[in-house]
């Protein structure tokens, strides 16, 4: 876990320490060495020690036993004297089992202290109350994650603070655990309000609905078993409802900027008792252009010195810096688990990119969830909001969520996707930032977006806390640079080629299988006799016959070939080499014209230069394969070689001021086809025959795909 400094109210950087290191590293090494061995030495003590009482202990009730079964075989009955000397073995057995139960207890102490030892994180190792620890490990959390450890302290303890982290780091309960401590059992506790109508002591601003209903989930599950209210205000929601809220008096306020000062401007809202306020995800509210909103809400405490402020932020940009100025004490700390290189993405997370064209989409990305989702939930995202809906009404069993949909239709879209009614949600940049969802194990985003914090935030929807997950980036080659957003977002991308059907088959075969051994065995007298004559009739094998049953089961009727450049159905992709460079594809296409009729040649889709420059690749059609192979014997020096994985390929610079996507495809901002040339719904995204009809795989009992 990273060091925490108070000097300053900083933490200091990893080049800080390495100044200091130099001089201290081998004294404090020893030390520490010394310090474990001590406690080890120790521990290893003590349980000799145990043990030997233990023995000791044994052996004192084994002689006593022995001397009674000696005695019972010697002596006659005895008298009074003998019926004390009963007593007495029996007292001084009782004694020795107390010594047991004693020593156990003190082992079961032992071990504590070795877990405290090797989980300095451990909740047992921080001031938190005992219904709080409870309702922590009954949702299985048993330690806090290096930000919730590095900041508990300093927010219980009254300081202000700016905190970074990754995304999916558990920012939310790091300020949440210490603000309810705080309010019940710390500083706070003196001045908290109590009764009907009481002013919130905490405010917590967010910037999306979506965010803000996390966060108070959170203050419900967990301050509820301290036994404080909350409410959440955000728009499109009723105010009157709010409002009743307010009037009744709570404990603690969650909300957006823009319906929070609705509540202040109507008066509703009573600032004066407000003690802790806090600002999550800053740099977004600023993208968001909650500038004024958030300043003006945040003007409203007159005394800076009786109110904490915590500001949590991914990253921090002049305003974010700004803020920090202007309403945190002097005095703040800061806890930094990013330091000065840039925000990267989870490395728990595998970064897969795949060439795709915009018409293509609609067919591949049920094949990319079949093969990578594991079965676990799937986000798909989109830069439009026309463009999530209408994908997901071509993808069966998914929900769009984007800005346009009303509030309540949002919340229950959120709702069925945690509970597992439906295991797809196509999203704009709406779902990318903050939303924590169990199980996302796969996140698609249809095309490279608009800069690379939105990539990260967006793949940041999966692997986090701990966990793993694929996030997949389709990309057109021809116009997007995925090297910059690999180079900025620190990750090495996969490159992969669209999944064929032999991959497919894999992914789902064994799905199938399963699904025609949970028949019951009561439809085979039915269909035995249909079965037989298929068998006699068909001239196929029963393995075959099988086959084709289970291709069915989950959808497939036939076979299709497949682009690995544009991962369009029945088309190859062809590599043309002339053993010298080639500069432009105008002069590819010159070459194509001397041994291709024109037809031919029109029929060549997304011509693009290796990264060489001593190859062109393209797609054809694949009923037409013959056609290009044969015509490349009419001119000499002339190589075409049909690919299976795709070379490196030339990509194209972005404009400044531009984005990483763009041109004519699924952005075109120029009018033509919105989702790319060719196949598909007038020319949107294409309609995939294979699954339009809902069933199959993919829409069983409308939970998965």
């Amino acid at each position: 876990m990273p060091s925490l400094a108070l000097s300053n109210g900083a933490v200091p950087s990893p080049k800080d320490n390495k100044k200091h290191k130099s001089k201290k590293e081998k004294k404090e090494n020893n030390v520490d060495d010394a310090q474990a061995q001590q406690l080890n030495g120790a521990v290893s003590e003590t349980k000799k020690k145990s043990s030997k009482k233990r023995k000791k202990l044994s052996s004192d009730e084994d002689e006593d036993d022995q001397k009674s079964e000696t005695s019972s075989e010697l002596v006659e009955p005895q008298n009074d004297e003998g019926l004390k000397s009963k007593e007495k073995k029996k007292s001084k057995k009782e004694k020795n089992k107390k010594a047991k139960l004693d020593m156990d207890e003190e082992e079961e102490e032992e071990e504590e202290v070795l877990k405290k030892e090797e989980d300095p994180n451990a909740i047992t190792n921080f001031r938190i109350s005992e219904p709080l620890r409870a309702k922590l490990k009954e949702k299985g959390i048993e330690s806090l994650f290096p930000i919730q450890a590095m900041t508990f302290d300093i927010i219980l303890d009254g300081s202000d603070l700016v905190g970074r982290a990754r995304t999916g780091q558990g920012k939310t309960l790091a300020f949440v655990l210490p603000l309810l401590e705080s309010l019940i059992n710390g500083p706070a506790k003196a001045f908290r309000k109590t009764g009907f109508g009481r002013a919130p002591s905490v405010l917590v601003l967010l910037p999306t609905r979506e965010l803000a209903n996390q966060v108070y989930a959170d203050f419900e599950v967990y301050g509820g078993a301290m036994g404080l209210s909350s409410c959440c205000l955000y728009g499109g929601a009723p105010y009157q409802t709010q409002e009743s809220k307010l009037r009744r008096g709570v404990d603690i306020v969650v909300g957006t900027p823009g319906r929070v000062k609705d509540h202040i401007e109507r008066e509703n809202i009573d600032l004066s008792q407000l003690k802790f306020r806090v600002l999550d995800e800053a740099d977004e509210m600023l993208r968001m252009g909650f500038v004024e909103d958030v300043e003006l809400i945040l003007g409203k405490v007159q005394d800076v010195s009786k109110v904490q402020t915590l500001l949590f932020s991914a990253t921090l940009p002049d305003w974010v810096k700004h803020i920090s100025g202007k309403f945190l004490k002097p005095d703040k700390k800061t806890a930094d688990l990013v330091g000065n290189a840039k925000m990267k993405a989870s490395t728990n997370v595998r970064h897969i990119v795949l060439p795709c064209n915009g018409s293509a989409r609609a067919q591949l990305i049920p094949d990319i969830i079949r093969c990578y989702s594991s079965g676990g939930r799937t986000i798909i995202f989109t830069e439009k909001k026309e463009s999530a809906s209408e994908l997901a009404g071509l993808l069966p069993g998914a929900r769009a969520l984007h800005g346009d949909i009303q509030q309540s239709q949002r919340e229950v879209t959120l709702s069925g996707f945690r509970s597992g009614k439906f295991m797809t949600l196509v999203a704009t940049n709406v779902a990318a930032r903050g939303l924590d969802i169990n199980d996302v194990q796969l996140i698609i985003q249809c095309e490279p977006p608009r800069d690379v914090e939105a990539y990260i935030h967006r793949s940041g929807r999966t692997g986090r806390a701990g966990n793993t997950g694929v996030a997949v980036m389709l990309y057109d080659p021809r116009r997007s640079n995925v090297s910059k957003i690999e180079r900025e977002s620190g990750v090495k991308f996969e490159h992969i080629s669209a999944p064929q059907p032999d991959d497919i088959a894999k992914a789902v075969g064994g799905e199938a299988a399963e699904m025609i051994t949970q028949v019951s065995d009561s439809v085979i007298p039915a269909f035995k006799s249909a079965a037989e004559e298929l068998l006699n009739n068909s001239g196929l094998s029963a393995a075959d016959l099988l086959a084709k049953a289970l291709a069915k089961a989950v959808g497939f009727t036939e076979i299709k070939k497949r682009s690995v450049l544009t991962s369009m159905e029945n088309y190859v992709t062809l590599l043309l080499e002339i053993g010298k460079p080639m500069f432009t594809p105008s002069f590819v296409f010159g070459i194509l014209r001397r041994f291709l009729p024109e037809e031919q040649v029109e029929a060549v889709q997304g011509l693009t230069l290796t990264a060489d420059g001593n190859g062109a690749v393209f797609d054809v059609p694949a009923k037409d394969l013959d056609i290009y192979l044969t015509g490349q014997q009419k001119a000499g020096n002339v190589s075409l070689e049909v690919l299976k994985t795709l070379p490196r390929l030339q990509e194209r610079e972005q404009p400044r001021g531009g984005r990483f996507g763009g041109g004519r495809g699924f952005n075109d901002r120029n009018g033509g086809n919105r989702f790319g040339r060719g196949g598909g719904r007038n020319g949107r995204f294409g309609q995939n025959d294979r699954f339009s009809n809902g069933r199959g795989n993919f829409n069983k009992g409308g939970k998965r795909w």
